[in-house]
């Protein structure tokens, strides 16, 4: 039975090969388009005129960026180039490894260790007549404001909410304003944002400037699951506790790449951490600490399932088809998905934040006593759950004159600023009303806000 099974399986790929290897405009080829594109309906969008013409800008003119050639990029990929977008660019700086062959189809066993979003253009292109995938195997961080405004719609299917949060912040630094403040609309670019974590998932359509971005709803993301102190340092009992220890408290003490902070995309630290986790392991009796395990700790991953990441790739396609063509209202705004127990799925309106730090074009506000520490300010701007800062930056100005108060991602200026934390904001020369200048990599641009001193004031917003 399963030799028949095999057999159907293989007669239904190869019918699939061979259809997508005719010529280019084959018959028939676009019918199911068509059909949306060329006619009205009952959930058509007001603004919908059918045209054929609709097709045409679908197949020759319309640029995507999909960022993320994961679990949910090589889904997004196929389906897209399969309703007709061609022209799409794909970013992700992660190499393929074994663990990715049981969902992320795209790759076989001989890709193991090459640059996801090439392998993955690579067979597109080849797999679907007319498809112009452009990999690039990089961070976002690496390119600039030049390259993003040339993409319609940008689609994301990211493993990370930092990275999230910096495309968010590049898409809103886009807009344009007229002399009046009013949001010129042609500078919008949509962002389809998609995201899975087990049997759960969602999908949101973010129009920057229009509508709630993702730092207007930075709360609705769960706290990271942080384990007891106590436990990683004096009784572990899991494996996840060794790679915690080593990552709190080995990697500082040891120093293994100098000032370098951990990270999760260099298989060196990785390795490193790997290492010093098995012999931390050992010592106590501790079974299971793998590579796998030793990433997926640093990282914060959760496991992925491939019948979550079908249906929420599926549903931002979607979106992206009807951004493009308005041939449908698009969804307004947020949609969660649950199959753990049975299907459940819902949509709501995330509501745009006026005070958003990302969007809303006013500075932000903070309150605290002449006599806090720089130190206490920092630790608000990390844990605020408005703002959840990574390692931020801070500089002013004071007399006129620039002033780094503290900036932890360069070693150099680290040292030279780290007395500044044990100061208090008084000592510091700071004033009431004064701008802070915060640099962090969950943003491409610095954030301004107004510091309030007063002693009947604690830390708040």
């Amino acid at each position: 039975m399963l030799q028949g099974l095999d057999y159907c399986l293989k007669m239904e790929v190869d019918n699939v090969v061979s259809t997508v290897r005719e010529p280019l405009n084959w018959s028939g080829r676009w019918n199911h388009i068509q059909k949306v594109l060329e006619r009205s309906g009952p959930f058509a969008h007001p603004d919908f005129e059918p045209s054929p013409d609709i097709l045409g800008f679908l197949l020759n003119n319309c640029k995507l960026l999909v960022i993320g050639a994961g679990g949910l990029g090589c889904e997004l990929l196929k389906n897209l180039t399969l309703t007709g977008f061609r022209h799409i660019d794909v970013i992700d700086m992660d190499t393929i490894d074994l663990s990715n062959l049981n969902r992320q189809f795209l790759f076989r066993q001989n890709d193991i260790g090459k640059a996801k979003a090439t392998v993955a253009s690579d067979f597109i292109n080849n797999r679907v007549k007319g498809a112009e995938v452009v990999p690039h195997f990089c961070k976002i961080q690496d390119y600039d404001a030049s390259f993003y405004k040339q993409f319609h719609i940008v689609v994301c299917g990211l493993d990370s909410i930092v990275a999230r949060r910096w495309i968010n912040g590049m898409l809103i630094s886009l807009l344009e304003y007229d002399e009046d403040g009013n949001l010129d609309q042609t500078s919008v670019i949509p962002m389809v944002d998609g995201g899975t974590e087990g049997f759960k998932g969602n999908a949101r359509i973010i129009l920057p400037g229009l509508s709630a971005c993702m730092e207007c709803t930075l709360d609705l993301y769960p706290p990271q699951v942080n384990f007891p102190m106590c436990t990683i340092a004096h009784t572990p009992r899991q494996p996840e506790h060794c790679v915690e220890y080593v990552k709190v408290f080995g990697w500082e003490k040891e120093k293994p790449f100098g000032d370098a902070p951990i990270d999760g995309d260099n298989p060196e630290h990785i390795k490193w951490i790997c290492g010093s986790a098995c012999e931390r392991a050992e010592q106590f009796g501790i079974q299971g600490v793998t590579y796998r395990l030793t990433q997926g700790v640093i990282k914060r991953i959760i496991p992925a399932v491939a019948s979550t990441n079908a249906v929420i790739a599926a549903a931002c396609s979607t979106e992206v088809f009807k951004l493009a063509s308005s041939c449908g209202a698009p969804m307004n705004n947020y949609m969660v998905f649950n199959d753990a127990d049975g299907v459940y799925t819902y949509t709501f309106e995330a509501e745009k934040s006026e005070t958003c730090v990302a969007c809303s074009q006013k500075p932000k506000t903070i309150h605290f006593k002449p006599t806090s520490q720089l130190r206490e300010l920092i630790e608000f701007l990390c844990q605020d759950s408005m703002l959840q800062m990574k390692s931020p930056g801070i500089t002013t100005t004071v007399n006129g004159n620039s002033k780094t108060l503290f900036m932890k991602s360069i070693p150099s200026i680290e040292r030279a600023t780290r007395p500044n934390l044990s100061k208090s904001l008084a000592d510091l020369g700071l004033s009431s009303g004064q701008e802070l200048i915060v640099a962090d990599v969950t943003t491409p641009n610095s954030l301004i806000f107004i510091l309030k001193l007063s002693d009947q004031c604690s830390a708040e917003t």
